[in-house]
Order: C-alpha cells, then sequence, then structure tokens
C-alpha cells in the first residue's frame, strides 16, 4: 500500500504543487519515525501521511475542502482502502474545519472518524511537527506558520485557533508514547 500510495500522491502534487509535495514526502518520513508505536498499522500511517494533502492537487479540488476531495479522489477514483480514506478525510481535525465549511455533516456522513485514537494522533502529529517545506519543526511553530499563511481572521485561521488545543493534545499524546518506547543503540 505505501509504494502505491507514494505513487499516486506524487502523481498528483509533484509538478502541480512541489512544496506541497514536499511537505506530504516529509509527513511520511515522520509516519516513518513513529512506527514504534502502532505495530502493524505502519504502513497505513505512512500511505495517509503521504496522500493527507493529496485533495490540494488542482484538478481534484471540487469543494475547494482538502480532505473531503482528496477522500473522495481515493475513494472514488482508486478505491482506496477504507480506513486509509477515512484517515485522510479526518486527517488534523479536519471535523472542524468541516465545521466553518458547513461541510461538517458531510464529512462526518461520508467518511466517520476512525475510533482508533493511536493512529489519529500519529498523523495529527506527523503533519503538525512538519513544516511546508517536509522538514521537521514544532507543533507550536506549525500552527503559527498556518495562522500567518492564512491570516488570523481567515476561515483556516479561526479553525486552527479552535483546533490548538486537541492538536497540541494529540501531539503531546504521541511525543509521550515515543518517550517511552525502549532505546537501542
Amino acid at each position: 500500500m505505501v509504494k502505491w500510495a507514494c505513487l499516486v500522491a506524487e502523481a498528483e502534487l509533484r509538478e502541480a504543487l512541489p512544496r506541497r509535495w514536499a511537505h506530504s514526502q516529509g509527513v511520511a518520513q515522520r509516519a516513518t519515525e513513529v512506527a514504534g508505536v502502532l505495530g502493524d498499522d505502519v504502513g497505513l500511517l505512512v500511505s495517509a501521511a503521504v496522500l493527507h494533502d493529496v485533495g490540494y492537487a488542482p484538478r481534484l479540488a471540487v469543494t475547494g475542502f482538502h480532505p473531503l476531495d482528496g477522500a473522495r479522489f481515493l475513494r472514488d477514483v482508486h478505491a482506496a482502502d477504507e480506513r486509509l480514506v477515512r484517515l485522510v478525510a479526518n486527517h488534523s481535525l479536519a471535523l472542524l474545519e468541516a465545521e466553518e465549511r458547513g461541510l461538517r455533516d458531510v464529512l462526518e456522513v461520508e467518511f466517520p472518524l476512525l475510533d482508533d485514537q493511536r493512529l489519529v494522533d500519529a498523523l495529527v502529529y506527523c503533519d503538525m511537527t512538519t513544516a511546508p517545506d517536509g522538514e521537521s519543526t514544532s507543533a507550536e511553530a506549525r500552527l503559527a506558520e498556518i495562522t500567518v499563511r492564512y491570516g488570523a481572521d481567515s476561515l483556516v485561521g479561526r479553525f486552527i485557533r479552535r483546533a490548538a488545543p486537541d492538536i497540541l493534545a494529540a501531539v503531546g499524546r504521541v511525543d509521550s508514547a515515543l518517550a517511552s518506547q525502549p532505546r537501542w543503540g
């Protein structure tokens, strides 16, 4: 699944949105770094990480809400794994942004949030600790960058302000899980 996900994301993002492609690659790299806390689900996480922003691709942007557009593309065009599609649809507290856009009911009905908190948190962690250029960053710096890029009073700015406490909590849970992993070396 990971190889396929990388090929799909690259095909949709590399040429059209090179910076978004760099971010997606960085998020996927972060996903490999948290593998120890996920066990058998690491392939699913890496696949969701590289595909999480595929809905930004201009040819896929139907609603203008990238989690929904990306998930629909993966479901309808690629018949992708349901858990993967639901992770992409709901990445980084997308339900709160969907609410700002008047799309929460649509997102909840089509793509219910997974009940696996570890996976949901891990994807939030990977996305929110990766800068737009694909480099590692702190969640606090990433939240600030998003606010500056979109504007504090924009739809995304309002969403990120509402989501920040839950994003930071998810990142904290993953940081704690990583800290409790045995270190070899």
